[in-house]
Protein backbone atom coordinates (compact mmCIF):
# COMPACT_ATOMS: atom_id res chain seq x y z
CA UNK A 1 0.00 0.00 0.00
CA UNK A 2 1.14 3.44 -0.71
CA UNK A 3 1.45 6.07 1.89
CA UNK A 4 -1.16 8.91 1.78
CA UNK A 5 0.09 12.25 0.52
CA UNK A 6 1.06 14.66 3.21
CA UNK A 7 -0.27 18.15 2.99
CA UNK A 8 1.98 20.94 4.12
CA UNK A 9 1.11 22.39 7.50
CA UNK A 10 -0.45 25.84 7.37
CA UNK A 11 1.86 28.61 8.48
CA UNK A 12 1.17 30.06 11.86
CA UNK A 13 -0.14 33.60 11.91
CA UNK A 14 -2.73 35.56 9.98
CA UNK A 15 -3.49 34.65 6.37
CA UNK A 16 -1.74 36.58 3.65
CA UNK A 17 -3.66 39.58 2.31
CA UNK A 18 -4.90 39.63 -1.27
CA UNK A 19 -5.56 42.80 -3.25
CA UNK A 20 -8.83 42.76 -5.17
CA UNK A 21 -8.96 45.05 -8.19
CA UNK A 22 -11.53 45.88 -10.85
CA UNK A 23 -11.37 43.98 -14.12
CA UNK A 24 -9.84 45.64 -17.16
CA UNK A 25 -12.22 47.48 -19.45
CA UNK A 26 -11.55 45.14 -22.35
CA UNK A 27 -12.30 42.15 -20.18
CA UNK A 28 -15.58 43.69 -19.06
CA UNK A 29 -16.65 44.37 -22.64
CA UNK A 30 -15.75 40.83 -23.71
CA UNK A 31 -17.65 39.40 -20.74
CA UNK A 32 -20.71 41.52 -21.60
CA UNK A 33 -20.60 40.31 -25.21
CA UNK A 34 -20.43 36.69 -24.06
CA UNK A 35 -23.35 37.10 -21.65
CA UNK A 36 -25.43 38.86 -24.33
CA UNK A 37 -24.69 36.05 -26.76
CA UNK A 38 -25.73 33.50 -24.12
CA UNK A 39 -29.00 35.34 -23.52
CA UNK A 40 -29.76 35.44 -27.23
CA UNK A 41 -29.23 31.72 -27.63
CA UNK A 42 -31.14 30.97 -24.42
CA UNK A 43 -34.25 32.74 -25.71
CA UNK A 44 -33.97 31.01 -29.04
CA UNK A 45 -35.05 32.19 -32.42
CA UNK A 46 -38.69 32.80 -32.95
CA UNK A 47 -41.13 35.33 -34.25
CA UNK A 48 -42.22 36.59 -30.83
CA UNK A 49 -38.66 37.20 -29.68
CA UNK A 50 -37.93 39.11 -32.91
CA UNK A 51 -41.01 41.28 -32.44
CA UNK A 52 -40.14 41.92 -28.81
CA UNK A 53 -36.58 42.84 -29.81
CA UNK A 54 -37.97 45.37 -32.30
CA UNK A 55 -40.23 46.81 -29.61
CA UNK A 56 -37.37 47.11 -27.13
CA UNK A 57 -35.10 48.78 -29.70
CA UNK A 58 -37.92 51.18 -30.53
CA UNK A 59 -38.40 52.01 -26.83
CA UNK A 60 -34.67 52.60 -26.37
CA UNK A 61 -34.55 54.88 -29.43
CA UNK A 62 -37.56 56.88 -28.29
CA UNK A 63 -36.16 57.27 -24.77
CA UNK A 64 -32.80 58.38 -26.17
CA UNK A 65 -34.49 60.86 -28.50
CA UNK A 66 -36.51 62.22 -25.58
CA UNK A 67 -33.41 62.58 -23.39
CA UNK A 68 -31.52 64.42 -26.12
CA UNK A 69 -34.43 66.79 -26.77
CA UNK A 70 -34.83 67.55 -23.05
CA UNK A 71 -31.08 68.10 -22.61
CA UNK A 72 -30.95 70.39 -25.64
CA UNK A 73 -33.98 72.36 -24.39
CA UNK A 74 -32.34 72.79 -20.98
CA UNK A 75 -29.07 73.98 -22.52
CA UNK A 76 -30.87 76.44 -24.82
CA UNK A 77 -33.00 77.82 -21.98
CA UNK A 78 -29.98 78.17 -19.70
CA UNK A 79 -28.08 79.97 -22.47
CA UNK A 80 -31.10 82.24 -22.95
CA UNK A 81 -30.90 83.12 -19.25
CA UNK A 82 -27.23 84.04 -19.62
CA UNK A 83 -27.78 86.01 -22.85
CA UNK A 84 -30.73 87.82 -21.28
CA UNK A 85 -28.62 88.86 -18.32
CA UNK A 86 -25.82 89.99 -20.64
CA UNK A 87 -28.19 92.03 -22.84
CA UNK A 88 -29.88 93.71 -19.86
CA UNK A 89 -27.04 95.33 -17.92
CA UNK A 90 -29.54 97.13 -15.71
CA UNK A 91 -30.28 93.85 -13.91
CA UNK A 92 -26.79 93.92 -12.40
CA UNK A 93 -27.44 97.30 -10.85
CA UNK A 94 -30.76 96.36 -9.22
CA UNK A 95 -30.32 94.50 -5.94
CA UNK A 96 -32.79 92.36 -4.03
CA UNK A 97 -31.83 91.67 -0.40
CA UNK A 98 -28.34 92.95 -1.22
CA UNK A 99 -27.83 90.52 -4.11
CA UNK A 100 -27.87 91.68 -7.75
CA UNK A 101 -30.95 90.45 -9.64
CA UNK A 102 -28.74 89.10 -12.44
CA UNK A 103 -27.02 86.79 -9.94
CA UNK A 104 -30.38 85.68 -8.55
CA UNK A 105 -31.64 84.85 -12.04
CA UNK A 106 -28.57 82.83 -12.91
CA UNK A 107 -28.09 81.23 -9.49
CA UNK A 108 -31.65 80.55 -8.41
CA UNK A 109 -33.73 80.90 -11.57
CA UNK A 110 -32.13 77.89 -13.23
CA UNK A 111 -33.45 75.44 -10.62
CA UNK A 112 -37.16 75.83 -11.46
CA UNK A 113 -36.17 75.44 -15.10
CA UNK A 114 -34.30 72.21 -14.34
CA UNK A 115 -37.17 70.85 -12.25
CA UNK A 116 -39.68 71.68 -15.00
CA UNK A 117 -37.57 69.97 -17.69
CA UNK A 118 -37.11 66.94 -15.42
CA UNK A 119 -40.84 66.68 -14.69
CA UNK A 120 -41.68 66.90 -18.39
CA UNK A 121 -39.07 64.25 -19.15
CA UNK A 122 -40.45 61.84 -16.54
CA UNK A 123 -43.99 62.36 -17.82
CA UNK A 124 -43.00 61.72 -21.44
CA UNK A 125 -40.78 58.73 -20.53
CA UNK A 126 -43.63 57.17 -18.56
CA UNK A 127 -45.91 57.66 -21.57
CA UNK A 128 -43.31 55.96 -23.83
CA UNK A 129 -43.05 53.01 -21.47
CA UNK A 130 -46.84 52.68 -21.23
CA UNK A 131 -47.03 52.55 -25.03
CA UNK A 132 -44.32 49.89 -25.05
CA UNK A 133 -46.17 47.83 -22.45
CA UNK A 134 -49.41 47.99 -24.41
CA UNK A 135 -47.61 46.90 -27.60
CA UNK A 136 -45.75 44.10 -25.79
CA UNK A 137 -48.97 42.75 -24.26
CA UNK A 138 -50.66 42.68 -27.67
CA UNK A 139 -47.78 40.74 -29.25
Amino acid sequence: MSEPERRPEPAAGPPQRVRVTAPRTGAVAASARRSTARRRTAVGPGPSSDVQAVYVRSLIRSQLRLALVCAAAFVVATAAFAVGVALLPGLGEVALLGVPVSWLLLGVGVYPLAITVAALYVRAATRNEARYRSLAEDA
